[in-house]
C-alpha cells in the first residue's frame, strides 16, 4: 500500500495499482500458493491480463491435507523454497513506490499455504521491512474520507495502543432483500447494527467483551451520526475499557455501495456505515 498520489488523479483507491507508459493499471499484489493449480485458474481466467506475470508464483507441490505436515510443509519445507522468489517480487513492487505504508495481506487459515507459510511470509516481511503495518482490511484505505484513510495513521487513530488491539470490521445496514423495500432504517438504527455480530466480518461475539475505541464511516449528515453515537453512550449499549482514553471517531466517507448489493436495496446505497 503505497502513498503515490500520482495515480488516478490523487484518488487514494488507486494507490494500489501502478500505472504503465500506455496508460494500463496493473495491481500492485503478489498471488502465492504452494501448488499450481489455483494459480492457474488466474493464469487461464477472463482477467488473466490484468496481473503481470511475474506477479503470480507457485511451488512445485502442496503441503498436503494434512495437519501434521502444516507447519513442516507451509513453513519449514516447502515455503521457505520460494520465500526468496516472493521477497524478490514484493521488492519490485515496493521500488514503483513514492513511499511505501504496508501491506494488505488476504490468506486463508489452516493447512500449508494459509498458516504454514503465511507466517513465514510475515516474518520475512517483518525483518525486511520493520514496523510497516499490514492489514487484511482494505475499505479505510480504499474509501474517501476525513479520517483513517492512511495505513499509517490508522493504528494511531483507531487504538491508542498498537500492541493490544484486534480491529473488526462491520458493515451496516446488511439486511435481507424482503425487507429492503419496507424497513425505515435511521442513522441511529444503522449505527447499532455496527455493533451486532451479524453485522461483522469476523465471526465473533463483541458483545462479550469491551472496545478500546470506535470508528465510524458513513456518508450522512455530521449531526446525524453524532446523535446516534449520543445515544449508544446513554444507553450503554456496549461496554469500553476504563484503563485507557476511549471513545468515538467519527469520518465521513462519500463512497456509496458499488456492489452488486447496491440493486437489493438502492435507497440505502448512499447511506451506510461501517
Amino acid at each position: 500500500m503505497p502513498s503515490d498520489k500520482t495515480i488516478g488523479g490523487g484518488d487514494d483507491s488507486f494507490n494500489t495499482f501502478s500505472e504503465t507508459g500506455t496508460g494500463k493499471h496493473v495491481p500492485r499484489a503478489v498471488f502465492v500458493d504452494l501448488e499450481p493449480t489455483v494459480i492457474n485458474e488466474v493464469h487461464n481466467g477472463t482477467c488473466h491480463q490484468l496481473f503481470h506475470p511475474e506477479q503470480l508464483v507457485t511451488g512445485k507441490e502442496d503441503a498436503a491435507n494434512n495437519y501434521d505436515l502444516l507447519a513442516k510443509g507451509g513453513h519449514y519445507i516447502i515455503g521457505k523454497e520460494i520465500t526468496d522468489l516472493n521477497l524478490d517480487r514484493i521488492w519490485k513492487l515496493d521500488a514503483q513506490c513514492t513511499g511505501l505504508q504496508g501491506f494488505l495481506v488476504f490468506h486463508s487459515f489452516g493447512w500449508g499455504t494459509g498458516s504454514g507459510f503465511t507466517s513465514l511470509l510475515m516474518e520475512c516481511l517483518f525483518v525486511d521491512y520493520g514496523k510497516k503495518r499490514s492489514s487484511p482490511f482494505t475499505q479505510s484505505p480504499r474509501f474517501d474520507g476525513a479520517l483513517n484513510v492512511d495505513l499509517t495513521e490508522f493504528q494511531t487513530n483507531l487504538v491508542p495502543y498498537t500492541h493490544i488491539h484486534f480491529p473488526l470490521a462491520t458493515y451496516a445496514p446488511v439486511i435481507s432483500a424482503e425487507k429492503a423495500y419496507h424497513e425505515q432504517l435511521t442513522m441511529s438504527i444503522r449505527t447499532n447494527a455496527c455493533f451486532e455480530p451479524a453485522s461483522q466480518m469476523l465471526k465473533c461475539d463483541s458483545r462479550n467483551g469491551k472496545y478500546m475505541a470506535c470508528c465510524l464511516l458513513p456518508d450522512v449528515v455530521p449531526k446525524d451520526v453524532n446523535a446516534a453515537v449520543a445515544t449508544i453512550k446513554t444507553k450503554r449499549s456496549i461496554q469500553f475499557v476504563d484503563w485507557c482514553p476511549t471513545g468515538f471517531k467519527v469520518g465521513i466517507n462519500y463512497q456509496p455501495l458499488t456492489v452488486s448489493l447496491v440493486e437489493i436495496w438502492p435507497k440505502y446505497s448512499e447511506r451506510c456505515a461501517c
